[in-house]
């Protein structure tokens, strides 16, 4: 509904209200002439004449004559508006009483009904004053008078009521008439009152409904949903609070309508007089007109809500539409740029978890777009009024959400066959290799004799057979059906694989028909010599390398053939690798445009800071070459079936525990780490920064280090097996095995050497020539040192967390050997020392309070950490070198339990712990006074640190900083005297409090 026709409607209500109560006609309320309607002398009883007049009694007033004239004529005004308009049309019946008045009242009476009556006349009756002498006088002046009355309308004089009733039936008539109709006039004002009441508020309704419609179609819309919301919410409280003011009113104008009707209700023989009934009448008329205002009010507001509703809906789909469509493009941003489909096995498996993250990180958009779209169907289906702009926003959700999933799909597909791809791959140079080494693994002295030609034979063609379980048929068809979606680098590789097979199936060809010549030939024995040692075959790829031999080769006359033909292989290896290496040199020089001179020199041209981080990368390099050649030269050959015997089954099952996570450390630092380094070698400030990124990622040494101890008893036990002899030679290892495990441990140890040469020159262009300078006159040429702060606090940290890491791992290592430590442990925080005391027990007892104390002293291995102490106790057990110490967990104390103090009386080597309850002390006897000092003094100051937190939290003092944040450590010497005092032995104690 138009705002309009909710105002003509409320417009026609407003004008029907006064219809029926007769506004038009008179202005005039019960309320407005309530003083004069109390004097009574003049009422509209609800008697009718015998044609319906409504008759108007005027009953005996004493004071008629003094009623000022204005009041007269509202009253009458007020009175012959009461009446239908039909009943008044008819005319009125005036009755006026003057049975005890004089001829004088009656006078007045007649003057003013002609001069002032507004109603149309019908008949007048008069009761004669009963007075003999003032009927006399009344009937001589009515006739007399007559004319000067200007009535046209008879005037009929009684003499009694019974006179009167011959013309009027006594139930149209008061009680004080003769007749029988009751009239009680509070009870009709109160009726009166309470109808034009409910008339006026009916009224002052719809005129509220009128301004509020107006209201709510002059206000503008808002463009964003907090607005909307409080828009909808303050119209709808306006509509609550009008509306039951309707239900109200409505209420009211049922209980005015029973209330009148209530005498009829009551008793079935009694009957409402006109009056009454016209009073029904009225109030049924304006209770229609109320009940039209709520129709007309309902269908209003109904239509409003709904376009407030659908602005609402439509403002949160534009604002969630905007943030999944935002959502899903950043998706499809990261998607496109997943491109890779990797270049070996493992890389593509890594895409493919990084794939599935993408996938599960976009479920949430994708569940979004969809439940959006089909919200906005909804509101399609619903004829919502905007339906224009919601569709394109549907269309081009699904679109977006669709591109994404067929596309995800798509490249998770290629992915899939990358990886079959590389799998396949790796099973031709797994299967070229172990060809390789089926071959070189063929003794010359063996193949003299035709039964050994024969057994040669048979396992070549043996292995032969195997190319069906390897697939190898099929894999040129493979890289045939994929070439045009793979890169160079995977072409490349599996170009080389597929000469690699071509090289390896043809040198097996030749080496068959070599053998078969020889069962040919009926000649002496060829006498067999061994090989020099520079002559046994090598791994032909570091990257799926396999041992070559498991004995010394002996050569045959097409021996140097094999020998010839795997050196050609070696040899398009190392010319592919070289070549690579060119081109990546090459483009590294034209990589600026004008490249500083030190770059181009060597190492000895570069700045100090520029040298240490160019050092830093070529050990990296090497570090990542030595884990790798330890994955390739012992982990993969493991699983190599023709190795099985050469492998102990206590190695096979622990094997993941000889290793520990030494493939993570080489993921981690050839995939990430190093590219992160290389980057420093333009801008060493960026080094200190490469260290603290990677603080959570260097956590894998501790992982690495927790696990060394079991992979150290599993090489001591498992170290002269023949496979790692086998895994050493062909690596040409001098060193072995366990050795280079200890390899990320030194590594540790030169990250914090190559820091902490860094941090002595404190900026990255420190100790550097400018030109400028020698411009300048510099004497003697000196550098010119520069200072910064900021590449100077981020060394110092990334010192101090390399530090913490190598503190971390050596207690991982420490603690890996104590047999039933406690898994929470490392909640005492920080290994800060630990060593071996002498360790005397003394047991008080609580009840006798007598000392225990044993005499002979235990040996202890002692771990101080931040926030407490553990006791392990030593044990010497035998082993390859001899006997070794084992640890055994025992005790472990908090600092916050504890009290220190030293021994006097020339125990230099002695100081005591104990517990705060003096139940249990401990005496510790150092292996000298320099490490009891050291001891005694770092434990004192992790009490005072204690202490001081202690004091901070409760609020009892103010204690100083260190500018990292942590409380600064006080020496014995600045306790306060009530923490130190002596004791007997005039020793000192200390304990937090």
């Amino acid at each position: 509904m138009a705002p309009q026709e909710l105002t003509r409607r409320l417009a026609t209500v407003i004008t029907h209200v006064d219809e029926i109560m007769q506004q038009e006609i008179r202005p005039l309320v019960a309320v407005d002439i309530i003083e004069q309607l109390h004097r009574q002398f003049a009422i509209l009883s609800g008697g009718r004449g015998k044609d319906g007049a409504p008759i108007i009694t005027f009953p005996e007033f004493v004071g008629f004559k003094h009623i000022p004239d204005e009041d007269f004529l509202n009253v009458m005004t007020y009175l012959t508006s009461i009446p239908s308009v039909e009943a008044a049309s008819i005319g009125f019946i005036i009755v006026i009483d003057r049975r005890r008045d004089k001829w004088s009242s009656v006078k007045a009476s007649l003057t003013r009904i002609a001069v002032a009556f507004p109603g149309n006349l019908q008949l007048i009756f008069i009761l004669r004053p009963s007075c003999f002498l003032q009927r006399t006088f009344t009937d001589i002046g009515i006739k007399y008078y007559r004319d000067e009355f200007k009535m046209k309308v008879p005037i009929i004089m009684l003499n009694s009521v019974s006179d009167l009733h011959g013309y009027i039936e006594r139930s149209q008539l008061t009680e004080d008439l003769g007749g029988t109709l009751e009239y009680r006039h509070s009870q009709w004002m109160n009726h009166r009152t309470a109808i034009e009441n409910f008339a006026l508020t009916l009224k002052t309704t719809a005129q509220m409904l009128q301004t509020f419609g107006d209201c709510l179609a002059t206000t503008e819309l808002p463009r964003d949903v907090p607005s909307t919301e409080v828009l909808l919410m303050s119209h709808t409280r306006q509509r609550d609070r009008l509306q039951d003011e309707l239900k109200l009113l409505g209420k009211q104008g049922v209980m005015l309508l029973l209330c009148i009707q209530e005498p009829a209700t009551k008793s079935p023989t009694s009957k409402l007089n006109p009056n009454e009934l016209e009073n029904v009448a009225t109030i049924k008329r304006l209770l229609v007109q109320l009940d039209e205002t709520e129709k007309a009010f309902s269908h209003f507001w109904s239509e409003h809500h709904l376009k407030l509703t659908q602005c609402l809906q439509l403002q949160r789909f534009e604002h969630n539409f905007c943030e999944v469509k935002l959502a899903l493009d950043t998706l499809l941003a990261e998607q496109a740029e997943f491109t890779d489909i990797g270049d070996s096995a493992m890389h593509v498996e890594q895409l493919l978890k990084e794939h599935k993250e993408l996938e599960g990180k976009g479920q949430e958009p994708l569940e979004k777009a969809q439940l959006l779209a089909l919200i906005g169907d909804q509101l399609i289906q619903s004829h919502h009024y905007a339906v224009d702009s919601i569709r394109p926003r549907c269309v081009e959700l699904r679109h977006l959400r669709d591109d994404f999933i067929n596309e995800n799909k798509k490249k998770h597909d290629i992915l899939g066959k990358s990886l079959e791809l590389h799998r396949q791959l790796d099973k031709v140079s797994q299967w070229c290799e172990a060809g390789i080494y089926l071959l070189a693994s063929q003794a010359v002295d063996k193949c003299q004799s035709r039964e050994g030609v024969d057994i040669a034979l048979n396992d070549i063609e043996a292995f032969l057979g195997t190319e069906k379980e390897y697939e190898l048929s099929s894999l040129k068809e493979f890289y045939n059906q994929f070439e045009l979606m793979l890169t160079l680098d995977v072409k490349a590789k599996a170009q080389k694989v597929l000469q690699k097979l071509g090289d390896v199936q043809e040198i097996f060809h030749k080496r068959q028909m070599s053998l078969m010549k020889l069962a040919a030939r009926q000649t002496r024995p060829v006498q067999p010599v061994a090989p020099h040692p520079e002559s046994s075959p090598k791994w032909v790829s570091p990257k799926t390398s396999q041992l070559s031999s498991l004995a010394p080769l002996q050569k045959t006359p097409e021996a140097p053939y094999l020998e010839t033909e795997l050196n050609s292989l070696e040899k398009k290896d190392d010319e592919t690798k070289s070549e690579v290496k060119d081109e990546e040199i090459l483009e590294s020089s034209h990589g600026g445009e004008n490249p500083e001179p030190e770059h181009l020199g060597g190492p000895e041209n570069l700045s100090p800071g520029r040298r240490i981080v160019h050092d830093l990368l070529e050990t990296e390099e090497i570090y990542i070459k030595e884990i790798k050649s330890i994955i390739d030269g012992y982990i993969i050959p493991m699983d190599f079936i023709w190795l099985k015997h050469l492998i102990p089954d206590v190695l096979q099952n622990n094997k993941d525990f000889l290793f520990g996570n030494i493939r993570e450390l080489y993921e981690f630092h050839n995939r990430t780490f190093l590219k992160e380094l290389e980057k420093c070698i333009e801008n060493p400030e960026l080094l200190a920064r490469c260290f603290l990124k990677r603080k959570e990622d260097l956590q894998i040494y501790f992982k690495y280090h927790k696990n060394l101890p079991r992979a150290r008893a599993i090489w001591q036990e498992c170290q002269d097996c023949a496979y790692f002899g086998v895994c050493q030679r062909q690596l040409d290892h001098n060193l072995p095995l366990f050795k280079y495990l200890r390899g990320p441990s030194q590594r540790l140890m030169k990250y914090q050497m190559l820091l902490k040469g860094l941090l002595d020159f404190e900026s990255p262009e420190d100790l550097e020539i400018h030109p400028g300078d020698l411009d300048g006159g510099l004497a003697k040429n000196e550098p010119k040192r520069t200072k910064d702060s900021a590449f100077s606090a981020e060394l110092q940290q990334a010192l101090a967390m390399m530090e913490d890491l190598i503190k971390s791992c050596e207690l991982a290592v420490d603690l890996a050997a104590v047999t039933g430590c406690p898994d929470d442990i490392g909640k005492l925080g920080k290994l800060l020392r630990h060593g071996s005391f002498n360790v005397w027990t003394v047991h008080k007892d609580r009840y006798k309070m007598k000392d225990f104390i044993r005499f002979k002293p235990s040996q202890r291995q002692i771990y101080l950490f931040e926030r407490g102490i553990v006791f392990c106790k030593i044990r010497m057990e035998p082993s390859d070198q001899g006997l070794s110490p084992h640890y055994i967990f025992k005790k472990s104390m908090q600092l916050l339990t504890i009290s220190i103090r030293q021994l006097g009386r020339g125990s230099n080597r002695k100081f005591e712990i104990a517990n705060r309850n003096g139940l249990e002390k401990y005496i510790l006897q150092a292996a000298s006074k320099e490490i009891r000092d050291c001891w005694f003094s770092e434990i004192s100051k992790l009490l005072m640190e204690q202490q001081n937190n202690i004091k901070v939290t409760t609020g009892h003092g103010n204690i100083g900083r260190c500018p990292s944040g942590s409380p600064e450590r006080q020496t014995p010497s600045s306790l306060p005297l009530s923490d130190v005092y002596e004791d007997e032995d005039n020793g000192r104690q200390i304990s937090p409090k």
